[in-house]
């Protein structure tokens, strides 16, 4: 597939400031408008789809979670797309396809009543098509997008990038709820849908380039002149998709991602029934997320200045020990000190999950196969973030309690602690 020319429709070299910012804001419209594929953006329409569809809660859930495990499958396929067509084509290409799906999801009544049934079946569709092109490659290709064009601020660039990311995952359900009410629940995912396959869409292949280097500019800010290939030795050193499955430290990282996908959607999930178990009300498990969004967001922070100048390993062992602090705050949350544990441990390991999931696999595999690495280690987020929720519900129907599953999740973070102490950690990227 030929590319389109870096100069079409403008050429960028014109911007009076250097085009690495706009990308950066198109990379974080891109995480934004990938709501409609994440969990808090599909949970708002949780109800109205029970009450058309006719399927009960349990059903509705186990059709989420079919079409979130079966999209797991396929984001190393996707990442590979993305080394081979380019940021440019893919976030293009999944913002319409993100659109679409999600037009097709309001469409599913319609269609169960002309075909004579098959709710369940067309639902668990449209759930495989959000989770696949909008948790798990417009999010993907909205991350991989920005790293190429920052080398010497990456870490602070996406640091910056994690503060309105957040914000806008934690306003989007009251702006959707706002919408339902105001359009009812077709409608508003028509306009979902219209805002992302269209109108993102169309200002993705506007203004969105590869790299830099694809319109004579180098990372960081500057024209690319001859032998300026030399100093930037680093950015161009790799490891294949193969090497990287063989490499401890791919698994450590990965595993160690995947564990908050798994534990913190599961504790986000299921945190009604956590809070009330221990005795506190439904006002005070939302409440956690406040000061844990304070912790997340004041780490993100500090580690995205401090990070760029140091290895991640020392990272990594913060974000587990932080995780394991979490945990045991969760086992003791009756009391005001195992809130406190819970909210600090989860917020700050959170905080420091957004920095390691940007810089991981570019600082250990390098660019050139970025996506299909990277696009790997999704499939085992998304995966572990579809289970982790059930997995909860499983161990308090087995024990009468989330005690079982938290202690299970206390356990393979300290296995990962351990391995991440362990494990020689060797960067490209020379620091």
């Amino acid at each position: 597939m030929q590319k389109l020319s870096p100069n079409w429709p403008f050429n960028p070299r014109r911007i009076p400031f250097f085009y690495g910012w706009v990308i950066w804001l198109f990379s974080t419209l891109g995480f934004l408008f990938s709501i409609p594929g994440q969990t808090m953006g599909m949970a708002v329409f949780t109800d109205p789809l029970i009450d058309v569809l006719g399927l009960t809660r349990t059903e509705l859930s186990m059709a989420y979670l079919g079409g979130t495990i079966t999209s797991s499958l396929f984001l190393t396929r996707a990442g590979r797309w993305y080394d081979q067509y380019g940021g440019r084509f893919m976030i293009t290409f999944a913002s319409i396809a993100l659109g679409f799906m999600v037009f097709f999801i309001s469409m599913t009544d319609i269609l169960a009543n002309a075909f004579g049934g098959g709710a369940f079946i067309l639902i668990l569709l449209g759930y495989f098509g959000v989770r696949f092109f909008g948790q798990g490659i417009l999010t993907s290709c909205s991350r991989n997008v920005l790293l190429l064009w920052f080398v010497r601020r990456r870490g602070l660039v996406t640091g910056i990038r994690g503060i309105f990311v957040s914000f806008g995952f934690s306003i989007a359900p009251l702006l959707i709820a706002w919408l339902i009410t105001s359009l009812e629940w077709r409608y508003a995912l028509w306009v979902m849908a219209g805002v992302v396959g269209i109108l993102f869409s169309t200002l993705a292949l506007i203004f969105i380039r590869d790299n830099p280097a694809s319109i004579g500019l180098k990372a960081d800010g500057g024209q690319l002149l001859p032998g300026d290939e030399k100093e930037t030795v680093k950015e161009a050193e790799y490891k294949t998709l193969e090497q990287a499955r063989c490499d401890p430290v791919f698994w450590i990282y990965s595993c160690s991602l995947g564990i908050y996908a798994l534990f913190g959607t599961a504790l986000t999930f299921h945190i009604v029934s956590i809070f009330s178990e221990a005795g506190r009300s439904k006002e005070e498990a939302f409440a956690y997320f406040l000061p844990s969004a304070v912790f997340s967001t004041s780490m993100n922070l500090l580690a995205s200045w401090y990070v760029d100048k140091h290895s991640l390993k020392p990272f990594l062992i913060l974000m587990l020990l932080c995780f394991v602090v979490g945990a045991y705050g969760l086992l003791h949350l009756e009391s005001a000190w195992g809130f406190w544990m819970l909210a600090a441990g989860m917020g700050s390991g959170g905080g420091l999950w957004g920095v390691i999931s940007n810089l991981a696999y570019i600082r250990f595999f390098g660019i050139m196969n970025l996506g299909a690495i990277s696009g790997l280690s999704s499939s085992f987020s998304v995966f572990a973030s579809a289970v982790g929720p059930a997995a909860f519900a499983l161990g308090y129907d087995a024990t009468g309690d989330y005690s079982f599953g938290i202690k299970l999740c206390m356990g393979l973070l300290l296995i990962l602690l351990s391995a991440a102490l362990l494990i020689r950690q060797q960067e490209l990227e020379r620091l």
